[in-house]
């Protein structure tokens, strides 16, 4: 199990990336649109520095939903592979068979 701090850290994230998604999607527009003007588009991407690091949707960490485990995630299941073994042994998971010989 992670600890606590860190899932709530991610969660905060996560929260932030979409409460700040529109702005930084607009700004990013203008600095990269070439028709402008060098100091618009300089200017957007000072704006774009100044708002929260974990604003950014890069910092957002894939964890696991069962354990908080960063690592070894499988997206289509949002879980590790640790979680999915210990489920799939106690046959919570439809269609997964633990093979054993």
């Amino acid at each position: 199990m992670a600890k606590k701090g860190k899932i709530e850290n991610n969660k905060k994230r996560m929260r932030l990336a979409k409460q700040h998604a529109a702005r930084r999607a607009r700004l990013k527009a203008v600095a990269r649109d070439q028709s402008l003007s060098m100091e618009d588009r300089f200017a957007a991407q000072l704006k774009l520095a100044e708002m929260p690091r974990n604003a950014a949707p890069s910092r957002v960490v894939n964890r696991c939903e069962v354990t908080g485990r960063p690592r070894a995630y499988y997206r289509k299941l949002k879980m590790s592979r640790v979680a999915l073994r210990e489920l799939g042994s106690q046959g919570q998971i439809p269609g997964l068979v633990k093979s054993s010989w």
